[in-house]
């Protein structure tokens, strides 16, 4: 079902941007075709070139084409993170939140190799897997192209229109389901001469936007509405040179889902208790970016790419104002907003059969701002309210960032079957604080015989914390109030420092079967996390001293004509110790605790599993199925306990029917938590958890689409 793609393994890989081949009629002249040859063939060197820009020599590549993500039980309805989770090595967490290697987030996201700024964390998806192409999951020990977000690397080709050369194509689609789900999408592609251009575009509601915070079926108060699109526009001003313009909207809307049965914690002056199965906090998401991306060619030997890009994000919380009071003694409307503008620059310069030189810069300059305006009660040293009529405070802060940074590495090819990459780049990041790094990048894959691949590498890593992410909360201005902080300490959290090693194998025993092995440490100096603290769902980062992380990759992958299969285990250790930034999230038995004992990170998962396969039947008709397996994240007292182990599976049947000169129309039956098992993401305990999550129980989706 998924093909596996890894610099490991060379009878696998395959190019990004596969060749296209011109459908020329065959009646037609030579004038009539040749045009279109040319500009496919021109449309194809520049596709190349843009792959050469971003090379993986060293590091581990997962790849899912077009055809794996359609074999999904889901299709192109796979949501991003549900995709990559597909991948060792990635594990699931709630708000639909994924961790790759023992990192909290971490990671990069580009699409067409251009880094798209990260937006404020929520609960809905940015992007989606029907914009895709392919997809790509870059992790290990990257080259020094590769800055800032390192946990892995998320590069999405956009299907760009080329496929057949027709002026329009594209495909509509309809999905109804369990939990009052439905969706409709729209995608759009075609070239006409020198120009290309694609759309994406889709409308998603359901009553289970977020996950359930308790075991029940259905969910009380957690309606969602998503609307998103993306667009591109590519134009070929001659063979080696094109100009491309690309935009993404996003626009997701939550209501936060409610607990029956709960008792308030406070008394508000003129109101009677408010039922907690009745509550009525939302949140909102918003999200757009543009890139503009100039490349070229200097003769034959030299590529270069050079892109701006906006991006702007915002999440507005907006409380049951009575019912937060009444329960948690804090109604605050609160609004985090991100504007981001940058450069990104890359070359490559292929200097003779041996060498070949690439160098770049980014940089970022970005403005944050967060708009709290809370109500509290007045409250005693031991936080007892002194009275039922609340305080109102305003605390609003801002932040301007700035980041920049440029690589220079070569990759060498000493002897047959050997290939180096190495380098150095430096960082510079100026936010709640000025901090720099040079970062020198080792890595080497040699094919010791046509079906074996063996690589390793080395990579000193620089992560500034997300400016989004950075808490301005004022200590002192919620001071003898019912939204008081535990404690007064640190709030300029750090950059993280760190030296990953990396080492893997991948064989291919037969031209249908591949094995993989992969091992990484990494050590680390100002660990980043992040936590969800206080009433709103919104995270915000902080620092451990320490930090240790280390584990196994496993992935074995089957494929022939008709069946594929694969299965995935991810084995992870990750611990840290002493708070050394946002200490005044914590309380103060617990900073005193970690201070003296390496625990575990709250997304630390030992065990992880996926598995899948596909078989397509005669007829027209597909049948498959994929699995997840967790041992449990963290939980309880500094994160001292984990939670039960679960396994949930999808299955899907799928029939293409061709309905008279309409053509195939696809129908899609897949069914989410087959065998409807109760799991638990998280129980509202451990370190900057802030409410329980439990995953979806069974649901039914039906979908119909057609290409056109």
């Amino acid at each position: 079902m998924r093909k596996f793609q890894s610099r490991t393994l060379p009878l696998a890989l395959t190019l990004a941007y596969p060749l296209i081949a011109a459908h020329a009629d065959p009646d037609a002249s030579v004038t009539d075709t040749l045009p279109t040859v040319q500009v496919q063939s021109a449309r194809n060197r520049l596709d190349a070139a843009r792959n050469g820009l971003s090379p993986d020599t060293g590091s581990t590549q997962y790849k899912f084409s077009r055809e794996d993500i359609a074999r999904l039980p889901l299709g192109d309805d796979t949501p991003l993170n549900q995709l990559l989770l597909q991948a060792p090595g990635v594990v699931q967490d709630s708000y639909g939140a994924i961790h790759v290697r023992g990192d909290h987030g971490n990671l990069q996201y580009r699409l067409n190799g251009v880094v798209i700024p990260e937006a404020i964390s929520g609960f809905g998806q940015v992007l989606e897997t029907r914009y895709a192409n392919n997809v790509s999951l870059l992790t290990g020990a990257l080259p020094p192209q590769y800055g800032y977000r390192t946990a892995g690397v998320v590069d999405i080709q956009t299907r760009d229109g080329i496929d057949d050369g027709r002026p329009l194509a594209g495909s509509v689609g309809v999905t109804l389901g369990s939990h009052q789900q439905r969706e409709t999408d729209l995608t759009l592609h075609g070239s006409q001469g020198a120009l290309s251009y694609s759309f994406s575009g889709s409308y998603e509601g359901n009553a289970l936007g977020i996950e359930n915070p308790s075991g029940s079926r259905n969910a009380l108060h957690d309606q969602t509405h998503q609307g998103k699109a993306l667009g591109t526009l590519s134009y070929l001003i001659d063979p080696d040179t094109r100009v491309t313009a690309l935009f993404g909207v996003t626009n997701n809307r939550f209501e936060i889902p409610d607990v029956p049965g709960q008792s308030p914690q406070f008394n508000l002056a003129g109101a009677d208790p408010k039922d907690s199965a009745q509550l009525d906090a939302r949140q909102r998401e918003r999200n757009r970016f543009a890139v503009l991306s100039y490349q070229s060619a200097l003769g034959s030997q030299v590529d270069y790419q050079v892109s701006l890009f906006h991006r702007y994000t915002d999440v507005h919380y907006t409380p049951d104002t009575v019912g937060d009071l009444q329960y948690l003694g804090v109604a605050a409307d609160i609004l985090r907003r991100n504007e981001a503008n940058g450069v990104q620059a890359d070359m490559s310069w292929r200097l003779d059969s041996q060498h070949t030189l690439r160098t770049g810069v980014f940089g970022q300059r970005e403005r944050a701002v967060t708009l709290n305006s809370a109500q509290v009660f007045p409250a005693d040293d031991n936080g007892s309210p002194t009275s039922t009529t609340p305080l109102q405070i305003v605390d609003n802060s801002g932040l301007r960032g700035g980041l920049w940074g440029a690589y220079l590495q070569d990759e060498w090819k000493p002897m047959k079957g050997l290939t180096v990459n190495y380098g150095l780049r430096y960082d510079h990041v100026n936010t709640v604080s000025t901090e720099s790094q040079w970062s020198p990048r080792l890595g080497a894959v040699w094919d010791v015989t046509p079906s074996l691949r063996v690589h390793a590498g080395y990579a000193r890593y620089f992560t500034p914390p997300p400016t989004e992410k950075i808490d301005g909360t004022s200590v002192a201005a919620f001071q003898g109030t019912t939204n008081a902080l535990p404690s007064d300490a640190n709030t300029s959290v750090k950059s993280e420092r760190s030296n990953y090693y990396d080492a893997g194998l991948a064989f291919q025993v037969s031209p249908r079967l591949t094995l993989s092995a992969d091992g990484y440490y990494r050590d680390v100096r100002h660990l980043q996390d992040e936590g969800q603290f206080g009433n709103a769902l919104i995270y915000s980062a902080f620092n451990y001293a320490q930090g240790r992380i280390y584990g196994l990759d496993l992935a074995a992958n089957y494929k022939d004509k008709r069946w594929s299969a694969y299965a995935n285990v991810g084995l992870t250790h990750a611990r840290a110790r002493q708070v050394e930034t946002g200490q005044f999230n914590f309380e103060q038995d617990e900073l005193d605790y970690i201070a003296s004992h390496w625990v575990h990170l709250d997304h630390e998962q030992k065990l992880s599993a996926s598995a899948g396969f596909n078989l397509q039947l005669d007829e027209g008709y597909a049948v498959g199925a994929s699995a997840l397996f967790g041992s449990g994240l963290r939980n309880d007292f500094a994160n001292t306990g984990h939670l039960p182990a679960y396994t949930t599976v999808n299955a899907d049947v799928s029939k293409t029917f061709h309905v008279g000169d309409a053509g195939p129309v696809q129908a899609r039956l897949a069914v989410v938590n087959l065998f409807d098992r109760q799991y638990q993401l998280r129980d509202g305990s451990g370190i900057g958890v802030g409410a329980p999550q439990f995953g979806e129980r069974r649901g039914v989706q039906l979908s119909l689409s057609k290409d056109f």
